[in-house]
This record gives C-alpha cells, sequence and structure tokens, in this order.
C-alpha cells in the first residue's frame, strides 16, 4: 500500500478541519456575515468532499492493481510449489463429492493406485541402469584382460618361431 499517500489525505484532511474549525470561531465574531461564513464552510467541505472521492476513486484502481499483482504472484507461487502428484487428490475428492451426490463419476480412478508407484518405478529403472553399466564394466575388463592375453601369447609364439632362412 501506498502509506505516504494515505498520509497526506491524512494531513489535507487535517488541515481541512482545521480551516472549518477557525471558519466556525470566525462565524461568532461581529465583523463577518454569518452567511458568509457558511457559505465559505458550505464550500470548504465541498473541497474536502471532492478531494477525498478523487482519492478513492483513484485509489479502488490502486488497489485493484495491488491485488492483481498478487494474485499473480501467489497463483505464481503455488505453481512453482505445487506438488504435481495434489492434482490425483484434487480429483480424487472431487469424484468423491460428485459420488456423495448421487452424479455420475467423470473420471475412473484406478483400483490400488499408489502415488508412489511412479518412484519406485524410476527407482527400478535407476538400478537396473547400474547393473547392466557394472556388467558392461566387467565384460570390457575381461574383454581387455583376455585380448592382452593373446597379444602376450602371439608374440610370445612368434618369439619361438624360428626365423626363416635368407634366400
Amino acid at each position: 500500500m501506498k502509506l505516504a499517500l494515505f498520509r497526506e489525505v491524512l494531513d489535507l484532511n487535517q488541515a481541512f478541519e482545521q480551516v472549518m474549525r477557525g471558519l466556525t470561531k470566525l462565524e461568532k465574531v461581529r465583523a463577518f456575515s454569518k452567511e458568509q461564513i457558511r457559505r465559505v464552510r458550505a464550500e470548504v467541505e465541498t473541497a474536502r468532499v471532492d478531494a477525498n472521492r478523487e482519492f478513492f476513486d483513484n485509489f479502488d484502481a490502486m488497489v485493484e492493481d495491488d491485488a492483481s499483482w498478487a494474485y499473480k504472484f501467489q497463483r505464481e507461487y503455488d505453481r512453482k510449489t505445487k506438488d504435481l502428484d495434489d492434482v490425483y487428490f484434487d480429483i480424487k475428492e472431487a469424484e468423491e463429492r460428485r459420488k456423495k451426490k448421487g452424479l455420475p463419476p467423470r473420471v475412473a480412478i484406478l483400483p490400488g493406485w499408489d502415488i508412489s508407484d511412479e518412484d519406485r518405478y524410476d527407482e527400478e529403472q535407476a538400478e537396473k541402469n547400474k547393473r547392466a553399466a557394472r556388467k558392461r564394466a566387467i565384460a570390457a575388463k575381461q574383454h581387455n584382460t583376455s585380448s592382452g592375453r593373446s597379444k602376450k601369447r602371439s608374440q610370445a609364439a612368434a618369439a619361438h618361431r624360428p626365423k626363416e632362412a635368407k634366400g
């Protein structure tokens, strides 16, 4: 909210009040016409009403702008922090309300549905991927070891072969 703006309007209304008190005092003085002072008091009060009306008409627009921003901010915050699985609970509750009213279901919720089934599936897939990676690593290591042995055997065999005579 615009606290400084409220203070300004309060100060303005207090100034109008001070003018009204001064005019009320002058009304008692013989040097001034009572009728003239009453007319001025009416003008001052009309000015106060017009100033307050202007402020509150504009204030309504400011409040609506602030409210719009606040609701948008709240929706965005709720969207960011909402658990995506909450939609299932919302639907389940809505379907239970419809059932109590005797209305047919709009959506079928699978019996035995468990919110954590997707998490379990993801965990199982991750474990399978780890095991497969370990098997590939072991197989690669064995392949490297066996190909290393074959290479050594080939080199040893080549070293033991008789050298061919030059012709």
